[in-house]
């Protein structure tokens, strides 16, 4: 059943993520690529995010990535009685001053824009051999 539910709410979750995108997520990650602490706040977010889903939702390794991506931020923006639009007016262009919810909901429109989400993080390290 979880095939055929996700199968009809994936686009809708994808249509929400592009309308995010539209509304927050180009111009904070577009300012993020100029703005080091700000990219760095967008990369430490995402890694939050990415636990949350992967470890701390059940069932989350069948769910398409799209919807508990949308969930998650749809979540967190209802919760905070706002949306993406804003958002993106409270920050005007002053991206380097973004408050903990826009830089999440950036952190979401990263990881919705990267497929592979879901792997594993590459060590910056390789382990040491066990030998």
């Amino acid at each position: 059943m979880a095939g055929l539910f996700d199968h009809l709410t994936e686009p809708r979750a994808q249509r929400w993520l592009a309308r995010l995108m539209d509304q927050v997520g180009g111009a904070g990650l577009a300012a993020a690529a100029s703005v080091p602490a700000l990219l760095a706040a967008v990369d430490q977010h995402a890694a939050g995010v990415r636990d949350i889903l992967l470890l701390g939702v059940e069932g989350s390794a069948t769910a398409a990535g799209a919807v508990l991506l949308a969930g998650y931020a749809k979540g967190l923006l209802d919760q905070a009685g706002t949306d993406g639009g804003r958002l993106r007016a409270a920050v005007g262009d002053g991206w380097h001053r973004a408050d903990w919810l826009t830089v999440r909901v950036l952190a979401v429109c990263a990881l919705s824009r990267d497929d592979d989400w879901r792997l594993p993080p590459t060590p910056l390290h390789p382990a040491p051999d066990a030998a």
